[in-house]
C-alpha cells in the first residue's frame, strides 16, 4: 500500500501528515481565539441566567419533599441508578462477548440523534442512552418538585431544559459521530474551518457568542432582497417613511401604512417576490407606506414609547394623508407594533382623532397576563439586569435580545448551528429569513424599560390602564374595526393571549384569524405557496378554547381573506398616485438608509 492509497478506509500516512498539519493550524488559531475572548466587551451578569436563589428554592422544595415522603422520593432515585447500572452491565457483557453491536434501539425522533451510528454503535448507543437516562431524572426531579410557585417552577423547568440541551452529547466532538466522520473524511480540514467560524463570530459581536445563522454575503439590500419599488418620502429622526410605486391603474382611496417591529428590520414583509406581502399589497391596488424604523445607538437613551408614537405612528400618518390628501388610513401594526399601535388608538380616541379608519394587528400581544415562553425572562432578577445595562450603554443592545430569542429554541437555533458551523466547518446557508433573523435592531434604554415594566411585568394596558403623553390609555379606548391575526404555534406572541387582548378591546367591528404556523411563516405565507391554512369564528365572546373547539378550518393563505376585509374599508377606486409630492420630495430610492444601518456590539 502507498502512502496515496485512501481505498482502505483507514488514514494512510500522507493522510495523517495532512491531519497533524491541520492541526498545527488549530493551535495558531487558537492564539487569535485567546486574543478575542481576552478583550471581549462585557455585559451584566444577571443577563447569563437566574440567580442562585432559584436553584436555593428548588433545592429547598426538592428535600422538604423529600422528608415528608421520602418513599417516593428514594423510589425514583434507585430507578435512576438501576438504569444507569444495568445500562453500564449491558455495555460490558456486549464488549465481553466480542460482538461490537449495540443493542436493538429504535432511538428517539430526535434530529439530534439521526446518524445510524447513535443506534449501532456500542459506543454512542450507550452514550446516547445514558444521556437520556440522566435528562429523564433531571425531568422526573423537576415533577417532585412541588413547594414552589407556578412562575418559579416554570423558570426552573426552562433553565434545567437549557442545561440538559447544552450538555447533549452531540455538542461534543469526542461524542458526535457525524463531527469525527467528517474531520476524518477532511483529515482535519473541517476543524480548522470550524476554528474559523467560531473566531470570525467571536470577533463579529465583540466576544459575544452568537452563531451566524446565514450567509452574509449572499444577500444585499435592494438588490435581491427588499427590492419593491419605492421612494423614500419622508424621514425624521425615529423613521423613514416608503411609499411603494403603484402596480394597478386605479388604487383605493384610503391609503394603507404598516408600521413593523423596531426590533427586527422592516423587510421581513419584503424578503423576495414569491413572498412579498408588501408587493402583494401594492398588487391589490393599496397606495401602501411602509415605516423602516431607525437602528437606536446611545444617542438614543431618552427615547420612550411616547416617541415612537408621536415621530413614528403620528408622523406617518399625517405624512400618508398630506401625501394622498385623504383624511383617513388604515392601519397594520405587527409585533410590539401592533401593541404600540393600541397606545396609539386610545391616545387618538382621547383625543377626538379619527386619523385611523381601521386597525389590523398581525401577532400582537396586549395583555400580557399570560407571560408564557417569555416568563422566565421576566423576573426582577433579569429585568434587573437589563435595566442595569441600559443604564451603562444607553441602548438595550440587538445582541441580547438575539441571544434570548434564539435561547427559546436553543437546539434549532444555538446548538444545531453551532454544531455544523464550529464542529463540522459548514458555511452557514444562503438563507433569507436567517439573514432577516441576525439583522437586528437596538431599543432605546428608556423604550425598553418602558415594556418590559409596564406593559410586560406589570400588565397595565389590560389591567390599570397604561399612562403614556399625559393620557391614560385603556384597550377598551379602542373603538374602530379591527382584523387580528394570530399564529397557531407562535412562542413569541401565543395566538391565545393575542385574541384575549382583542376581547377587551371596546371595538364592535372585530375579526379574529388563527394562522398555522409560527410567529413569521404564519404571517409570511403568501398564497401562492398554498402551505399553511387558518381559522376562523366569529363569536369571540368565547373563551380560546371554545373558540378553537368551534372554528372552521380553511386551506390555504389568509392573505385573501383580510384583503376583502380590508377592500370593503379601503374606499373607492381613484387613479394610481405617485409617491410623494411637492411639500414631501423623494428624498431616496427605498429601501432607504436607515433600514442599512447595522447594531453595533
Amino acid at each position: 500500500m502507498t502512502t496515496a492509497d485512501t481505498t482502505g478506509g483507514a488514514p494512510t500516512g500522507e493522510n495523517l501528515d495532512k491531519l497533524t498539519a491541520n492541526l498545527r493550524k488549530v493551535e495558531e488559531l487558537s492564539q487569535r481565539l485567546t486574543k478575542v475572548m481576552t478583550h471581549r466587551s462585557m455585559h451584566n451578569e444577571a443577563l447569563d441566567g437566574p440567580n442562585q436563589e432559584l436553584f436555593q428554592k428548588a433545592a429547598s422544595a426538592y428535600w422538604t419533599e423529600a422528608l415528608r415522603d421520602p418513599a417516593k422520593v428514594l423510589e425514583h432515585q434507585l430507578q435512576f441508578w438501576s438504569k444507569s447500572v444495568t445500562h453500564f452491565v449491558e455495555a460490558q457483557q456486549a464488549l465481553a462477548s466480542g460482538k461490537l453491536t449495540a443493542p436493538p434501539d429504535p432511538g428517539p425522533s430526535d434530529r439530534r440523534f439521526a446518524n445510524p451510528l447513535w443506534d449501532t454503535h456500542p459506543y454512542f448507543n450507550f452514550v446516547k442512552q445514558q444521556y437520556l437516562i440522566n435528562a429523564a431524572a433531571v425531568e422526573q426531579a423537576l415533577d417532585d418538585v412541588t413547594e414552589m410557585d407556578d412562575p418559579e417552577k416554570r423558570r426552573l423547568a426552562y433553565f434545567s431544559r437549557q442545561i440538559l440541551d447544552m450538555m447533549s452529547p452531540t455538542n461534543f466532538l469526542a461524542t458526535n459521530p457525524d463531527a469525527l466522520e467528517k474531520a476524518v473524511a477532511t483529515e482535519g480540514d473541517s476543524l480548522v474551518q470550524g476554528l474559523e467560524n467560531l473566531i470570525s463570530d467571536l470577533e463579529a459581536n465583540n466576544g459575544e457568542l452568537i452563531v451566524k445563522l446565514a450567509d452574509d454575503s449572499a444577500f444585499e439590500l435592494g438588490r435581491n432582497i427588499a427590492t419593491a419599488p419605492g421612494k423614500v418620502v419622508f424621514r425624521n429622526r425615529m423613521m423613514e417613511l416608503i411609499q411603494y410605486t403603484p402596480t394597478t391603474k386605479t388604487v383605493h382611496k384610503t391609503p394603507l401604512v404598516l408600521f413593523p417591529p423596531w426590533i427586527n428590520k422592516y423587510y421581513i414583509l419584503d424578503l423576495k417576490e414569491q413572498n412579498s406581502m408588501v408587493r402583494w399589497l401594492v398588487d391589490q391596488g393599496h397606495t401602501l407606506f411602509v415605516v423602516s424604523w431607525v437602528n437606536p445607538d446611545a444617542a438614543y437613551a431618552g427615547v420612550g414609547l411616547e416617541d415612537y408614537v408621536q415621530d413614528g405612528y403620528l408622523a406617518a400618518i399625517e405624512a400618508a394623508k398630506a401625501i394622498t390628501g385623504e383624511s383617513q388610513v388604515n392601519a397594520i401594526g405587527y409585533c410590539i407594533a401592533g401593541t404600540t399601535l393600541t397606545l396609539t388608538l386610545s391616545l387618538l380616541k382621547q383625543r377626538g382623532d379619527t386619523s385611523i379608519k381601521s386597525a389590523t394587528f398581525f401577532t400582537a400581544l396586549t395583555d400580557f397576563g399570560d407571560q408564557g415562553e417569555f416568563q422566565p425572562f421576566l423576573t426582577d432578577d433579569f429585568i434587573d439586569g437589563i435595566e442595569a445595562e441600559c443604564a451603562d450603554k444607553g441602548i438595550l443592545p440587538s445582541i441580547i435580545m438575539a441571544r434570548t430569542f434564539t435561547f427559546l429554541r436553543s437546539n434549532d437555533l444555538v446548538y444545531g448551528p453551532a454544531i455544523k458551523s464550529y464542529m463540522m466547518g459548514e458555511t452557514p446557508p444562503a438563507f433569507d429569513l436567517l439573514y432577516w433573523n441576525g439583522d437586528g435592531a437596538n431599543l432605546p434604554a428608556k423604550m425598553a424599560m418602558q415594556y418590559l415594566r409596564g406593559l410586560c411585568q406589570r400588565n397595565e394596558l389590560a389591567t390599570t390602564g397604561f399612562d403614556l403623553m399625559g393620557h391614560h390609555l385603556t384597550l377598551g379606548d379602542v373603538d374602530v374595526p379591527l382584523c387580528a391575526i394570530a399564529c397557531e404555534t407562535d412562542h413569541i406572541a401565543p395566538w391565545k393571549d393575542s385574541y384575549r387582548g382583542i376581547q377587551a378591546m371596546g371595538s364592535k367591528d372585530k375579526t379574529f384569524i388563527m394562522t398555522q404556523s409560527g410567529h413569521i411563516a404564519g404571517i409570511v405565507n403568501p398564497p401562492s405557496r398554498n402551505k399553511y391554512g387558518h381559522y376562523t369564528n366569529t363569536d369571540l365572546n368565547l373563551d380560546h378554547k371554545a373558540w378553537a373547539e368551534g372554528a372552521e378550518f380553511h386551506d390555504g393563505s389568509w392573505w385573501p381573506r383580510w384583503g376583502e376585509w380590508l377592500k370593503s374599508r379601503a374606499g373607492a377606486q381613484m387613479p394610481a398616485r405617485d409617491p410623494g409630492d411637492s411639500a414631501h420630495p423623494v428624498l431616496c430610492d427605498a429601501p432607504g438608509t436607515y433600514v442599512a444601518i447595522k447594531a453595533k456590539p
